[in-house]
């Protein structure tokens, strides 16, 4: 066709012009019909490259990420489907590639689900599709491990080379991903609806969930994979591959057969671990150094003044996962792009010293986590970097009282359990990444709300215990403890029995220990809570509606 643009740069060119007029509200219909007159056929490379030039031209992430379907939509037609790459088993690409089609797979048995309660009565009870979208809401639930290695690993080493686009577009639509899938598991937690109800939330939050994983799906398979296995060289793919084990696999474990080559960046920084460092106020061995920062009940990550991750701290139960990928990273491309103005305007700030201290608190996967950042200045007050200090602050949180005598032991492993699995139930985001001030926070105002929460929670064992913490008006006691050493985690049982009680029956748990995210997440359900130790190591929660 004579009217064909053949040249790359006009090709990008006539993209962009084309795509602005979609963001100014052209029909998709027409913008198609104009691409595949004017564009004829154009590969990964440049859509990428058009995105990337209307991000450098000023257009916000925020516009394209939320026009970045119709732009997957309208450039299919033109989009040249590139045959996949033959990749050893075991290659990070490989790993993916799996666990997109076991996703795939999830989503063909929602898709049939949601088919079943539509020939469904209205007035009848979708029991076995239910059963199926909850399992399936589980298996869905999974997928941030797979966004956690892409974001934290892959984008990496494209920012890298040079890339930026992609990744922030990229990372924001994980975030919707993420926020719709919290959002299901909320309406999923409904236990007596009919097919009315559920007909509702098939055809508006079900088609959501279902498309925008889909839509991911096909942007890593045809635009994120094919750019990265030809941009990244083999040392890359083998810090990725190294890097991949600590964020986890989504539904399918990776296959054996891939041998990834020594990276070049971290033979070098193998250095001797009995040699000392001198320091003013004493000298530690390298050893020694690096298993002090493995015990600090505390994660560490230092950015420095040129705003790239120069150091973080590994220990056994990382609040947030690190991986040595991201050393050298700019810190704004380790944050989602909703958050990235905070800390931004957080390293501003101290490298100006108008501030030198950021504080905020989040509840994360049934955890309180405590998140400060300080301003780190020479003894001339030059700015020379930030260090982010991360604690998981339940334990201390929940403390009461005093204890004056000698006694070892953390809290029982049990609650750490029962925080997982009050998290996977949807109390707070299912998974943030890196630490990222803006969701979910608060800022500290002075330190004394937190002082206050801690205050609540001593008068809540202390106070007259309530008329309705009565044997008598027991509905169901849940022994929790007996049920986490089975394997079996009571919150299911706890929110199936809620639903059966009235306002005058309760319901009392027993446990070895005080479950701090179980009571979090049930008074944020409006609940009434009460605990209290009963006997040392004998702990007692009731709930009652309203």
């Amino acid at each position: 066709m004579s009217e064909l643009i053949n040249n790359r740069a006009h090709r990008i060119e006539t993209l962009k012009h084309i795509i602005r007029h979609l963001h100014a509200g052209q029909a998709p219909e027409a913008v198609r019909e104009q691409m595949k007159r004017l564009v004829g056929e154009t590969d990964y490379s440049e859509i990428v490259a058009m995105e990337q030039e209307l991000i450098a031209e000023g257009m916000p992430v925020e516009e394209i990420r939320s026009m970045c379907d119709l732009h997957s939509q309208v450039t299919r037609d033109v989009l040249v489907q590139l045959p996949p790459s033959a990749l050893p088993p075991g290659h990070p690409v490989d790993t993916f590639r799996r666990e997109n089609q076991a996703l795939n797979a999830v989503l063909g048995r929602m898709r049939m689900a949601f088919a079943e309660i539509a020939t469904l009565a209205g007035d009848a009870n979708p029991k076995g599709a239910l059963l199926t979208l909850r399992q399936c809401y589980n298996d869905l639930m999974d997928i941030d491990k797979h966004y956690q290695r892409k974001e934290n690993a892959v984008f990496t080493k494209l920012e890298a080379h040079g890339i930026t686009g992609p990744s922030k577009v990229m990372w924001a639509k994980d975030d919707e991903v993420r926020a719709l899938l919290k959002q299901m598991g909320e309406a999923l937690s409904v236990t007596d609806a009919t097919a009315l109800h559920w007909k509702g939330v098939a055809a508006t939050l079900g088609e959501s969930v279902v498309n925008a994983v889909s839509e991911m799906i096909y942007k890593e398979e045809n635009i994120l994979f094919p750019m990265c296995l030809t941009t990244f060289t083999e040392e890359d793919w083998g810090e990725i591959w190294s890097a991949s084990p600590r964020y986890g696999w989504c539904l399918v474990a990776p296959l054996e057969g891939y041998r990834p080559p020594v990276a070049a960046a971290m033979q070098g920084m193998a250095l001797p671990v009995s040699e000392a460092i001198a320091l003013p106020t004493g000298t530690l061995s390298l050893e020694q150094l690096m298993s002090i920062f493995a015990t600090l009940p505390v994660d560490l990550t230092f950015v420095d003044a040129d705003d790239r991750v120069a150091f973080f701290s590994e220990g056994p139960d990382r609040v947030f996962a690190r991986s040595r990928a991201i050393l050298g990273r700019k810190v704004h491309h380790c944050h989602p792009p909703k958050s990235v103005h905070i800390v931004d305007q957080i390293v501003q700030d101290f490298r100006a010293r108008r501030q030198s201290v950021a504080e905020f608190w989040i509840n994360f996967q049934g955890r309180f986590v405590h998140i400060r950042y300080f301003a780190v200045r020479d003894a001339q007050e030059n700015y020379l970097g930030t260090l982010e200090v991360t604690q998981d602050a339940s334990q201390i949180r929940a403390l009461s009282g005093e204890r004056r005598l000698l006694e070892y032991g953390p809290a029982p492993r049990e609650a750490a359990e029962m925080q997982a699995h009050v998290s996977s139930a949807g109390n707070g985001h299912p998974g943030e990444g890196p630490a990222h001030p803006g969701a979910d926070t608060k800022p500290a105002g002075g330190g004394h709300a937190g002082l206050h929460v801690l205050h609540d929670r001593d008068i809540e064992a202390q106070s007259p215990t309530p008329d309705w913490v009565n044997n008598n008006r027991v509905h169901t006691v849940i022994d929790a403890a007996a049920m986490l050493a089975t394997g079996e985690h009571p919150l299911g049982k706890v929110q199936a029995t809620l639903a059966q009680m009235t306002r005058e029956e309760s319901l009392r748990i027993d446990s070895s220990f005080r479950p701090a995210p179980l009571i979090d997440m049930l008074r944020e359900k409006g609940l009434r809570v009460y605990w209290r130790e009963s006997e040392p190591g004998r702990h007692q929660t009731w709930a009652a509606h309203p």
